[in-house]
């Protein structure tokens, strides 16, 4: 119980601090943000702080804080770890940039971001890799919520029923203005996730029969299947501490928010409330099964989904259980329908397709969905969650070295720079690591895959700070600074 409070604390103390220093190293100001600037009543709409807020939480928390924690925590409690230092030096940071430079491009998606500061071969790289994982997460937040709806619900009422409903629904959202169905509903969807994380977490901290372990009696703890640590557990948390997906949403509230001030609110901010999410349901899994075995036994079991049940009907009682599960179906429905838009919106800005136009907004909604229809009856979700995760993970990558670069390109200082670069590093270890190791990608060895993985790493960085740091550190564009208005 120690372990998971002070991992508690640590990430609220860490909005206030680090978050605050990552604002201040941005220099934020009183510019015009897009959705002033230029309002279309579809994408480019203001909101008051909160309703985004809640919004870019709803967006950004979809299974993984809950399925991916429950996962994670078959490597034991030394999950808190990284759910914590990676939700307050990644996470946080990934998602406040990834939010702050779109902001500062127009609301550009980050495809047209990372293709601005990357290249124009990356800029057609990610153009592909964006649409392909928006697809899939949008696939993989559907299927996930219709089994866990069809198994609350009447035989006649299965899972391909709840599919096509959720599609459907999938395609409304798309299309229609951003506070016609997300402004109003996502903020009463995000009360009932923060009502079920608290519901949970609080039953497991007062309920006597449960001991939760502590991190220090756990650290020597392993994966019940064999699995390493490194780097399956930081793939398999995934949204839970460091996202690519997020960088995919953020767009959209950049698209929304009406100063810069509330840019550490709306995206460092909800990445912390995702990081608390998913240590809560970390936590409540190696407790409420009492140990690692116990809980992967039940994942293999029940499913992901029938744990959440499990967990929210037993903890909650009946009412209060299926308030939780609500909040669960809430939670990848509301990512799934802004994965969709953000691909739309992705396509749009690749083949500068006005999206005011209705006609154009359908001609790219439709096909989206049907795509998206095809996938999730051909291919096994299992299969699905995991390119998903690695291919999250590699986004991420990618966009904090993005974040980098761009600091670096406008002038801010070498410690600013670093704070995206640092991150970036680690996450590239993760990411190439895994496709060393995954047996869903090359499945070799961890001696093979650790130190390829590691050395990558550390040449990405070498050659960051080689090329902006020291060769270049005096090639700043003067004018450039002064028109991100500093």
């Amino acid at each position: 119980m120690i372990s998971f409070l002070i991992a508690l604390v640590l990430l609220v103390v860490g909005f206030f601090t680090y978050g605050k220093l990552v604002e201040r190293v941005f220099h934020i100001d009183d510019r015009p943000t897009p959705a002033l600037a230029h309002p279309d009543g579809v994408d480019y709409v203001p909101m008051k702080t909160w309703r985004v807020f809640l919004i870019q939480l709803l967006n950004i928390a979809g299974l993984g804080p809950i399925y991916g924690a429950l996962a994670g925590a078959c490597w034991g409690p030394k999950v808190y770890l990284w759910i914590v230092f990676g939700t307050i030096l990644g996470g946080g940071v990934h998602d406040f940039l990834s939010g702050m430079m779109s902001e500062r491009h127009d609301g550009a998606s980050i495809s047209e971001i990372v293709g601005l500061y990357m290249g124009k071969v990356m800029t057609f790289i990610m153009h592909i890799f964006s649409v392909v994982l928006l697809v899939m997460v949008g696939v993989n937040f559907s299927v996930g919520p219709a089994n866990l709806i069809a198994s609350m619900t009447p035989a006649a009422l299965n899972s391909t029923f709840w599919l096509v409903v959720i599609l459907l629904y999938y395609l409304l959202a798309t299309f229609l203005p951003i506070d016609k169905i997300i402004g109003k509903l996502y903020p009463v969807f995000g009360i009932c996730l923060i009502i079920m994380a608290l519901g949970v977490g609080g039953a497991i901290l007062l309920m006597p029969q449960y001991h939760m372990p502590e991190l220090w009696d756990s650290l020597l703890i392993t994966h019940p299947k064999g699995y390493p640590a490194w780097a399956m557990m930081f793939v398999t948390v995934a949204c839970g501490a460091v996202s690519g997906f997020h960088a995919t949403q953020s767009p959209m509230m950049a698209r929304c928010m009406t100063s810069e001030k509330e840019g550490r609110t709306i995206f460092y901010g909800a990445m912390v409330a995702e990081g608390i999410i998913a240590l809560i349901w970390a936590a409540a899994g190696v407790t409420f099964y009492n140990g690692v075995g116990p809980l992967q036994d039940a994942l293999d079991a029940l499913t992901q989904g029938g744990v959440v049940k499990d967990i929210c009907i037993t903890l909650l009682g009946p009412v209060g259980g299926i308030l939780a599960i609500i909040g669960v179906v809430a939670c990848p429905i509301t990512s799934g329908d802004t994965a969709f838009r953000s691909a739309r919106l992705t396509i749009a800005d690749w083949f500068h397709l006005d999206q005011s136009n209705v006609g154009k907004r359908a001609a790219l909604s439709v096909p989206l969905l049907a795509v998206g229809a095809v996938i999730a009856t051909a291919l096994p979700w299992d299969i699905l969650w995991r390119y998903f995760s690695w291919s999250n993970q590699t986004l991420a990558m990618l966009v904090l070295w993005t974040g980098a670069v761009f600091l670096h390109k406008h002038g801010f200082p070498p410690m600013a720079c670093l704070m995206a670069a640092f991150p970036a590093t680690f996450m590239s270890a993760v990411s190439i690591t895994y496709f060393f190791q995954a047996s869903e990608c090359l499945g070799l060895s961890t001696a093979i895959a650790y130190p390829v993985g590691i050395v990558a790493a550390l040449a990405f960085l070498a050659i960051f700070v080689w090329r902006t740091l020291i060769l270049h550190k005096d090639d700043v564009n003067h004018e450039l600074i002064a028109s991100m208005g500093r």
